[in-house]
């Protein structure tokens, strides 16, 4: 079952928690969210922290849309926008367990990695998935392509664990990167 508009209409680090053990469906494709990290309005951390700029703008309407951006000139970065239009704030999808499609993923990948470890890490859950540029602004709400449900590990029990987030120069003190402890058994 597709995540209703008001799933996402809350603080990112709630949103992010919430994420984890839920499938992201992309093109048919479905993916356990295994990894996240959240980044908020008054977030040094945070891209729009400075004000609304072409890049940001998703960032900056309601919750429920994706926001694509490219980093180190080399990789795609799929975040999951949060709270209501005009505070920006996102979650930044880290890893993911795919349930279907490992071949294209792998093949996408251009390796062969055990599934589990597959699409780990934010510009290889891009990679494996294909979402590029083009995945930038969209409803997840409505789009027939891209969209987070509840999925097919939604049942189980989740333990989280909770630590710093990686890669960042300001924010750190905030433990805002949420993952999965409990083992992916499909």
């Amino acid at each position: 079952m597709r995540l209703k508009r008001s799933f996402y209409l809350r603080p990112p680090e709630i949103v992010a928690k919430d994420l984890l053990g839920k499938s992201l469906y992309y093109r048919g494709t479905e993916v356990i969210i295994v990894e996240v990290e959240s980044y908020g309005a008054n977030d040094p951390a945070c891209h729009a922290f400075r004000g609304k700029t072409p890049r940001t703008e998703p960032m900056f309407k309601e919750g429920g849309r994706s926001y694509v951006y490219f980093v180190y000139g080399m990789h795609f970065c799929f975040n999951v926008v949060t709270e209501k239009s005009g505070s920006p704030s996102a979650v930044l999808i880290r890893g993911g367990v795919p349930v279907n499609d490992y071949q294209q993923i792998k093949d996408r990948r251009g390796r062969e990695i055990h599934p589990e470890k597959i699409l780990i890490g934010p510009g290889n859950f891009c990679k494996g998935l294909g979402i590029g540029k083009d995945q930038n602004d969209i409803d997840l709400c409505e789009s027939p392509d891209l969209f987070i449900g509840s999925g097919s590990f939604a049942k189980k029990k989740l333990e989280i664990g909770i630590s710093p987030r990686i890669g960042i120069s300001s924010g750190q003190d905030r433990l805002w990167r949420f993952y999965l402890k409990t083992p992916i058994q499909l």
